[in-house]
């Protein structure tokens, strides 16, 4: 669970929750447009996502 949690408070992990909340606030505030907000977030999910699926592709296939 500690591990879990060490993890979780990455650098990537910070900065994706940070422009994540940012961007929310600004579409809500109406200074961006849903649609735009939709596309900058999935930018950012799909970017979070892909390095951790590439470091956990990297951890497996490193003898050990």
């Amino acid at each position: 669970m500690k591990e879990r949690i060490a993890k979780l408070i990455d650098i990537k992990s910070i900065v994706t929750l940070v422009v994540t909340a940012v961007f929310a606030y600004l579409s809500v505030a109406g200074n961006i447009q849903p649609s735009e907000f939709v596309t900058i977030f999935m930018m950012i999910v799909a970017f979070y996502f892909g390095t951790q699926a590439k470091k956990n592709e990297k951890n497996e296939n490193t003898p050990g």
